[in-house]
């Protein structure tokens, strides 16, 4: 059997990509030093300028700690065929730095602009068919997706995959279908996050119980990298009962700690290891910046997956 090693985000120190929050009282030296410190051993890249931009300096500071550098998640308003221009730019530039800085491939790891649509973001957790793309906005969006992937794959050879997420255009069960039969396999596959399934999965939708077995086999051929994030069903059911935002979901603790949510991670690592998967899973406790105690969070989040064999 091969072996599952686990990683774990700077977002699980409270570094989040969405505007008015990226200011981070925690800094990247002692994120990476507490990440070590509780039995990881990789990590993703995080919001632009949060970790170095020197691809020397970057090197440095992961190879030192002996960790991997897994990838980098970008956001993009694929909607918008006017946003693709920069949102390539963006990409190719994070490519780079990863590129030069890795002896491994980290994947660029394509994510909406999520939080950016107010009607998305109050209704993540409960949005409808009516609030998502009609069959020509997901021929840009797609082709926005594909144009990127292909072009980080020419200039620097690494691998894309795409993040599906609350609060943005391909978070519902039917927009991640409609994501994978508007693109090729070839070019762009999925980082399938466990948390953010079940929460944009509804109130009785495939998987909303934390069971995601039926789920990872209907996407199992498009599946290249695993986030392993809990959802508190107590605080979803009450985010959709009150119409509480996206942003107001976080803060309340929607994502919370491993194991004290319902998602099934057990059953996960069981059909991870049943497919010999072998790779790594990321751990990721979306909080906000200041939050809880993140360091301490780590730790037990590690020591629960031990506790279910990683």
């Amino acid at each position: 059997m091969k072996k599952i090693e686990v990683g774990n985000a700077p977002c699980s120190w409270g570094t989040l990509e969405f505007e008015g929050y990226d200011v981070n009282p925690i800094g990247y030296t002692q994120m990476l030093d507490e990440l070590v410190e509780t039995g990881y051993t990789a990590t993703e890249l995080g919001d632009w300028g949060f970790m170095p931009t020197n691809p020397v300096d970057l090197r440095k500071e992961i190879e030192s700690r002996k960790l991997t550098m897994l990838g980098a998640y970008v956001q993009c308003a694929f909607k918008k065929a006017e946003a693709h221009q920069a949102g390539q730019e963006e990409v190719l530039k994070i490519a780079k730095l990863l590129a030069e800085s890795s002896n491994n491939k980290p994947y660029i790891i394509l994510a909406d602009d999520n939080a950016g649509d107010p009607i998305r973001t109050q209704n993540a957790g409960s949005a409808t068919r009516e609030m998502g793309l009609s069959a020509a906005e997901w021929k840009v969006f797609a082709r926005g997706v594909q144009t990127m992937a292909k072009a980080v794959m020419d200039e620097y050879g690494l691998p894309t995959l795409f993040h599906h997420h609350s609060a943005g255009y391909v978070e519902t069960p039917w927009e991640i279908d409609a994501f994978l039969e508007n693109t090729d396999g070839k070019l762009i596959n999925l980082v399938f996050d466990a948390g953010h399934y079940v929460f944009g999965s509804g109130e009785n939708g495939l998987g909303s119980d934390g069971n995601l077995i039926p789920v990872l086999n209907r996407y199992a051929e498009r599946i290249s990298y695993i986030h392993f994030k809990d959802c508190h069903k107590e605080i979803a059911a009450k985010v959709r009962k009150e119409k509480l935002d996206y942003l107001k979901a976080l803060s309340m603790g929607l994502f919370c700690e491993l194991g004290k949510g319902c998602v099934d991670f057990k059953g996960i690592v069981d059909w991870l290891q049943k497919r010999n998967y072998s790779g790594w899973v990321l751990v990721e406790q979306d909080v906000l910046p200041g939050m809880g105690q993140p360091k301490e969070s780590a730790r037990r989040n590690r020591e629960y997956l031990a506790s279910i064999g990683l």
